[in-house]
């Protein structure tokens, strides 16, 4: 009898040609046969957004054994909508945003492409995992990521996760690591973010996005943002259900 090999489903916001993306690629062709749908070109910060105004394109980069690499004209979100439609065979087991070049810890998950990668998987029922190193560099060593990426692949294959949850999954600049830490989302926001100077050719001024990240709770130890300010790996669950239940149940005594 012939074992079907799991099919994974890979895309980013960095663009098919960065660095993390094609490392990830390696680490996970032995284990899975994969497709990447990525962006053919730098999409960071585009969250769930979808193109809607312009016609997508999707087209061929590659092919070899087990590994099929496309690249796509919208965003993150466009990629995986647009694969689970024209490009893969069938249901994949898995779908992976990553590996991320920068942190998309605490609220950065609300901004991030990859993590919209992920959601949007994850609103497909599909499980799904969103790998980012905070390091911006683009020729960046992710060889110590390897076996803890191969390794939470595995055991999300193997046990799988509830429909609607999936995971963000942080590790820290520098390895070594100490670990990992399966923890909450950091509370916190970010502050000064634009910087103001006058446009060079006149008429005004002109903002560049910036910013600094206020950690609100600096000395919880169970937070992603903790984990990683102390060299451990944080892996935190996130939900697609945005209801606030407490509050749910409070305002049934509302009066209107």
């Amino acid at each position: 009898m012939c074992i079907q090999r799991p099919l994974i489903l890979i895309s980013n916001d960095d663009g098919h040609l960065a660095k993390g993306i094609n490392e990830l690629v390696g680490f996970l062709r032995e284990m899975a046969d994969i497709i990447v749908v990525a962006p053919d070109g730098p999409r960071s910060g585009m969250a769930a957004a979808i193109t809607s105004q312009v016609p997508v394109t999707v087209s061929l980069v590659s092919q070899s054994p087990g590994v099929d690499i496309y690249k796509c004209s919208g965003t993150p979100v466009d990629c995986i909508k647009l694969a689970l439609e024209t490009v893969v065979p069938r249901k994949p087991d898995m779908v992976i945003g990553g590996i991320n070049h920068g942190d998309n810890s605490a609220v950065n998950v609300h901004y991030s492409g990859t993590m919209g990668v992920v959601i949007e998987g994850c609103m497909k029922s599909i499980p799904s995992i969103g790998f980012s190193v905070c390091d911006h560099d683009p020729d960046l060593d992710f060889a110590p990521t390897r076996t803890y990426v191969q390794s939470i692949v595995r055991q999300v294959l193997e046990r799988g996760i509830p429909v609607g949850t999936c995971l963000n999954v942080n590790f820290p600049q520098y390895a070594p690591y100490n670990g990992v830490k399966i923890c909450r989302q950091t509370i916190g926001c970010w502050e000064n973010e634009w910087a103001t100077i006058p446009h060079p050719r006149g008429g005004g001024n002109i903002h560049w996005l910036t910013g600094n990240f206020a950690n609100h709770e600096p000395h919880s130890t169970d937070t992603d943002k903790w984990a990683l300010d102390n060299g451990y790996i944080s892996i935190t669950p996130i939900q697609i259900d945005m209801t606030a239940y407490p509050l749910l149940e409070k305002m049934k005594n509302w009066e209107f």
